[in-house]
């Protein structure tokens, strides 16, 4: 199990805290924090250069706390946040990732509920500070939170498409 865990946790957590780095500089493919300021501004949110670099430093804490299994319900919280976020921006393509839909945030935040669930095994930082497991008083609110926080943030965030865009969008849909 504590395997298991370990491959779990560093996969995902390195593969969130990827996705950050790409949001603020040229490293994994990313397009420097420019390039991310345009992704969320193409995605209709508000806040420009400061929401890509809260978003990736967000990705990046929570990947990298996850991986090292440390404070891990905080760290599924930020994760399942910014994923939620994610998986809104896909949310109208459908389900299926090869229709950019929103199946990987969604898997994202499925597992890092479920590490914080599980607590992060043996070899963790959590571990080794005398955390074995979180209690279900810390862990459900951070499970609750996470994804509320990202909804809020989308709420918060994100501006209404100009009417011509509304239209043009009707118009591919049909």
């Amino acid at each position: 199990m504590n395997t298991g865990l370990l491959v779990l946790r560093l996969v995902v957590g390195l593969l969130i805290a990827g996705h950050g780095v790409q949001k603020v500089s040229f490293r994994l493919g990313g397009n420097g924090l420019a390039g991310g300021t345009e992704e969320f501004r193409h995605d209709g949110f508000r806040g420009g250069r400061l929401t890509a670099v809260v978003a990736g430093a967000s990705q990046i804490g929570a990947g990298l706390f996850l991986t090292a299994g440390l404070l891990t319900p905080l760290a599924a919280m930020a994760a399942m946040g910014v994923m939620t976020v994610a998986g809104t921006v896909k949310w109208r393509k459908g389900l299926w990732v090869q229709n950019d839909g929103y199946e990987y945030p969604l898997v994202l935040v499925v597992v890092s509920a479920a590490l914080a669930l599980t607590g992060p095994g043996r070899w963790s930082l959590d571990h080794a500070l005398g955390v074995t497991i979180w209690p279900l008083w810390v862990v459900l609110p951070a499970i609750v939170l996470g994804p509320a926080s990202g909804l809020l943030t989308r709420l918060v965030l994100h501006r209404p498409p100009a009417v011509s865009e509304r239209k043009q969008y009707a118009q591919t849909a049909e």
